[in-house]
């Protein structure tokens, strides 16, 4: 197939096969077990390298086959010509989808992925734009058959959200959300204001691979300060009344994390130390790779000019994304979560570079 090598090239099957079988040889050993987390994250690579291998034996196949069948058909058979080149067009764009899978070859991109949503200044109109921002990852998420997890929310104090992490199980979900970090800004006649005015909304994206321990993060624990206090919630007799939320700041570089989700403080210890090593490996890839500000305290500003995409719904209705030019009419149908379109034009961008 063009474009298409056994050794090398856009796809490796080789060297995939040859992952592929010592992967296996690993989860057949009962002494892997022994640490779930381990095996459950060997699996996980083995799950995503069938993925690859497998289609592209079929597609293979297929090609075979329609090459056969093309030096055989007879010039006049016009319905056999016609159906073979209506199943080369299927194999086609089978090859085009697979060829994007394989962009994803990154250290992290098979990993889950962690979400950040922040609403920007505005209050009440910012903090409504980023409630539905979490929806339409959620939704994102639930068309693609991944699962989501809420680990830390803080509300609104009128209505949707200051904040929101939260994290998506799937193969390759980090792969496919990365493209959704920065800012993302909405045009819209206020459902706040009684005088209809048009107003205009920011809220910050960051997303981070949930990296387990299948990649290395050394952590010193002398580096870190751990708080503890009472969890948030609507009050009454669910209140929480133990200190179990957990904070911790990881000293040499400021970053901070939190995690109130659970009644259990060490629970939530977990979580939180789950996102921190997952953070301070994004922040070393992106120093590696000199694509972004060092650390996240030099983060745009959530504001005019810093946006990846603009959500418009007045006077008239569009999605734009400012990186790639890809936009499209129906925003309802993006806000509901059909992103595929902008995540890819994005990923083909940055993989052609």
């Amino acid at each position: 197939m063009p474009g298409w090598k056994n050794s090398g090239g856009i796809f490796d099957l080789a060297k995939n096969q040859e992952k592929m079988k010592e992967l296996e040889e690993q989860l057949n050993d009962p002494e892997i077990w022994k640490n779930q987390e381990k095996a459950n994250g060997l699996s996980r690579q083995l799950r995503a390298i069938r993925s690859l291998v497998g289609p592209y034996n079929e597609i293979r196949q297929q090609f075979d086959t329609l090459k056969e069948l093309a030096g055989i058909v007879e010039p006049e058979d016009a319905e056999s010509i016609r159906s073979l080149m209506e199943e080369t067009e299927e194999v086609r764009g089978e090859i085009d989808r697979l060829e994007f899978k394989c962009i994803l070859g990154g250290e992290a991109d098979r990993c889950d992925a962690i979400v950040s949503i922040n609403a920007g200044a505005g209050g009440t109109e910012s903090c409504d734009w980023a409630s539905m921002l979490l929806r339409m990852y959620i939704r994102w998420a639930e068309h693609h058959g991944h699962s989501s997890e809420m680990l830390d929310q803080l509300s609104g104090e009128e209505a949707g959200i200051k904040s929101a992490t939260f994290i998506v199980r799937g193969d390759f979900t980090y792969g496919y959300l990365k493209a959704e970090t920065g800012v993302h800004r909405l045009v819209r006649i206020s459902p706040f204001d009684s005088s209809k005015r048009r107003h205009t909304s920011f809220a910050s994206v960051d997303v981070i691979p949930d990296i387990g321990k299948d990649i290395e993060i050394e952590i010193n624990e002398n580096d870190l300060r751990i708080d503890t206090y009472r969890s948030s919630g609507a009050g009454g007799q669910h209140v929480n009344v133990t200190d179990s939320a957990v904070r911790i700041t990881h000293i040499p570089t400021g970053t901070v994390v939190q995690c109130q989700k659970e009644r259990s403080q060490h629970k939530n210890k977990a979580t939180a130390m789950k996102i921190l090593r997952a953070r301070l490996y994004e922040a070393r890839k992106r120093e590696q790779e000199e694509e972004l500000t060092r650390g996240y305290e030099k983060k745009k500003k959530i504001e005019w000019g810093s946006q990846i995409r603009s959500y418009v719904l007045h006077p008239y209705k569009m999605v734009k994304d400012h990186r790639t030019g890809e936009q499209t009419s129906n925003a309802e149908k993006v806000l509901d979560g059909n992103l595929d379109g902008f995540i890819e034009a994005y990923l083909k961008k940055t993989a052609a570079k």
